[in-house]
């Protein structure tokens, strides 16, 4: 017999839980300066309208407070990453002979007779809660698909936009640091590459970049060769440094409330002001649920004043990026110096949950203020909350940028070592590779996924493309197939309209030919630039600089499970890695070899419910 009661208590319940996981929403908060709000307006214009005083130098420096911050924050430790680094010998540059063992290596089949590389394991099981988050949902990086080979019967011409982002390299380095492997989208082989300095040929007469090309053995498949594309900027001295207009530009929402957030920010810019002099100026603009000038213009001589104004600030509410751009964007038009440099330098992890928060509209948004011609540079912060995939775009698509500070350290990197980028030097740099089908049976760009163009892209002056800045490189890698050697590719029928190539008797012997194009920091018109690769460039020694640059490639793609790692496990890359050291001034190379190191380790143990990593998508 049917039972109406019971179906009307369970109906009831069901009612009852579907109420309760419906809460009313939480109104957004509202900036409390704008049209609704003209006594607020009027407060953050008088305060963006500060004169900049009369130029004096002065010459303070109270330095940083001794006991700063490392990696990672409470749940990281404080120290390096642990486990041994494998010295090595080799110079920096030169050429360098591959080791007796690399040598009997690159002897075997590449993949199918090589022992198994461990596949990683990155954030299996239960996630750990770093730094305040759930790991595996608060952290998120764009899908995307590696560069796959391309026949140059089908599509000879590769190219794509100049990238100087490294920030993938630093925040893999925070997870393994923490002691989680990364997820894969985390992994981006050109930032990896593009980490490193390398020793690249200055540029010569009125031309701000040069390139160099240089080809040799692939140390993941011995049938394939490897191509590398060295793009170098010119370095203007601190004494010729133009006029910098800088404002910061720092997200003070809740969730820069961690030890890895705003206090690294406020110690990673005290780094820059002390890079700055009397003729620099300084603004901050700060944005949480709204945004404010927090520091009129002040001259970079003044580091106390900029200091201070920095370290005052605290972090709570909610992420109006929106409007913290906006305003900056402003401060820095209203204070351009022409002939100088003009830039915004945002801070922030990237969760921008206020005003504009549409990934689309936020591109849209940071490509309309690039025309005012003011540059962008792009600092991530934090774990846990971070929105790679937002902070990658905004920089690609507003003349910048993007790097990830996970240290002081990094941040020393970026604005002691590198201190001098911040001033463009070429803009809108492209490279276009056009493969000699005669000798090239097939090609990989290694990287720059998101840095694809069009063929006819390139020729276009109003494409916008990656900007260089004072001492930047650029290192691009090529597999190459050559002909003779077999590869399963997609078969396309040729046109019966196309006109048969009549073979020239007289045809150079070349691999490929490398143009560039790229504009001055104030021009509309790009100039080209161009050098050929002749087939006798394969029988040359390697130098060190390749063959590291090669073994940060391999790292990557071991650390995304790549199909195209071929035989290259962690001790090959040390194998390849730990002989060109050289004398690494600043330890960066070294500590490559303790993350591969780590690496290892990571991968051949079972992840436990208790150690996932540090994210998922």
């Amino acid at each position: 017999m049917p039972r109406p009661f019971a179906c009307g208590l369970v109906t009831a319940t069901l009612l009852g839980i579907l109420v309760g996981c419906n809460p009313k929403p939480v109104p957004e908060e509202k900036s409390d300066a704008g049209p609704d709000n003209p006594q607020a307006a009027a407060k953050v214009e008088k305060e963006s309208e500060e004169v900049l005083p009369e130029k004096e130098l002065v010459n303070e420096d109270p330095g940083l407070d001794g006991n700063l911050l490392r990696s990672g924050g409470a749940n990281a430790r404080s120290d390096s990453v642990t486990g041994g680094a494998i010295g090595g010998t080799g110079g920096n540059s030169g050429a360098v002979v591959r080791s007796g063992a690399t040598k009997s290596r690159m002897l075997r089949e590449g993949g199918g007779n090589a022992a198994p590389n461990p596949k990683p394991q990155p954030a299996g099981g239960k996630a750990v809660v770093l730094d305040g988050h759930d790991a595996s949902n608060a952290e998120k990086y764009g899908t995307f698909r590696e560069n796959e080979f391309r026949s140059p019967l089908v599509e000879a011409l590769s190219t794509f936009s100049a990238d100087v982002n490294t920030a993938s390299y630093s925040n893999v380095r925070r997870m393994l640091t923490a002691g989680a492997l990364p997820p894969r989208d985390a992994v981006f082989l050109a930032e990896f590459v593009n980490y490193f300095p390398y020793q690249y040929a200055t540029p010569r007469g009125d031309d701000p970049v040069e390139f160099n090309l240089e080809m040799g053995p692939c140390p993941w498949n011995r049938k394939h060769h490897l191509v590398r594309v060295g793009v170098q900027a010119s370095r203007i001295e601190a004494a010729k440094m133009p006029p910098r207009n800088l404002v910061f530009l720092i997200d003070t929402s809740g969730s820069m409330d961690s030890p890895n957030r705003l206090p690294l920010v406020k110690q990673s810019l005290a780094l820059l002001v002390d890079q700055l002099g009397e003729r620099d100026r300084v603004s901050l603009v700060t944005y949480a649920g709204s945004s404010r000038v927090a520091l009129g213009p002040t001259k970079g001589s003044d580091k106390d004043r900029i200091k201070t104004a920095v370290n005052e600030l605290s972090a709570s509410g909610g992420t109006n990026g929106e409007g913290g751009i906006t305003k900056a964007y402003e401060l820095a038009r209203g204070t351009f110096i022409e002939g100088g440099v003009n830039r915004v330098v945002l801070c922030t992890d990237g969760d921008f949950n206020v005003g504009v928060t549409n990934h689309g509209d936020l591109v849209r948004m940071i490509e309309e203020q690039r025309r005012s011609k003011v540059f962008l540079t792009i600092l991530g912060f934090g774990m846990g909350n971070y929105k790679d995939d937002v902070l990658k775009d905004l920089a690609n698509h507003g003349n910048g940028h993007h790097a990830y500070i996970d240290t002081v350290d990094e941040a020393k990197k970026v604005f002691v070592e590198q201190g001098g980028a911040l001033a463009c030097v070429a803009k809108d740099v492209k490279l276009q590779v056009d493969f000699n089908p005669a000798r090239v049976a097939a090609y990989r760009l290694v990287g720059y996924e998101n840095r694809l163009l069009k063929a006819e892209d390139f020729k276009n002056d109003k494409k916008d493309a990656g900007d260089m800045g004072s001492g930047h490189q650029v290192t691009v890698l090529y597999e190459i197939v050559p002909v003779g050697v077999g590869i399963d590719l997609p078969g396309v029928d040729k046109s019966k309209y196309a006109t048969p190539a009549k073979p020239d008797p007289n045809a150079p012997d070349e691999w490929l030919t490398v143009k560039m194009r790229y504009k001055q920091p104030e021009g509309d018109t790009s100039k080209e630039l161009a050098k050929v690769l002749p087939g006798k460039a394969l029988g040359q020694d390697l130098s060190a600089d390749f063959r590291f640059a090669a073994a940060a490639a391999s790292f990557g793609m071991i650390l995304r499970d790549s199909q195209f790692r071929g035989a290259m496990t962690y001790a090959g890359v040390l194998e390849e890695a730990q002989g060109c050291v050289g004398a690494d001034p600043n330890g960066h190379r070294k500590e490559f070899l303790t993350l591969v190191t780590k690496a290892k380790e990571l991968s051949t143990k079972p992840a436990a419910p208790e150690a996932a990593g540090a994210g998922q998508n």
